[in-house]
């Protein structure tokens, strides 16, 4: 069953554009991973400084193997974030429709 994440950011005061640029070229890369079905960032419409990251993965395992390469990843430039930690949902994804 696939497992569905949302993730909430918030980039330091000013710094959404260029949180979410880095973001996307960060989410290209995770695209291309195995069981990967969506790795996708979206910028707020109405607070410039918080984005979103929805993923989706095939499975446990999937989100696993991810975890594991994501450690191996240089950071996203730490200037760029807010000091709060980032706040992360995990679903079972049952698509209905």
């Amino acid at each position: 069953m696939s497992v569905r994440l949302v993730i909430q950011l918030t980039s330091a005061p000013g710094k959404g554009a260029e949180l979410a640029a880095e973001m996307a070229s960060r989410c290209r890369e995770v695209q291309q991973e195995p069981g990967c079905e969506q790795y996708e960032v979206f910028h707020s419409a109405l607070e410039p400084d918080k984005l979103v990251l929805l993923e989706r993965w095939r499975d446990a395992q999937a989100l696993e193997v991810h975890s594991q390469l994501n450690r191996t990843r240089p950071q996203i430039a730490p200037e760029l974030r807010s000091s709060a930690p980032g706040e992360r949902e995990d679903y079972e994804y049952n698509r209905t429709r």
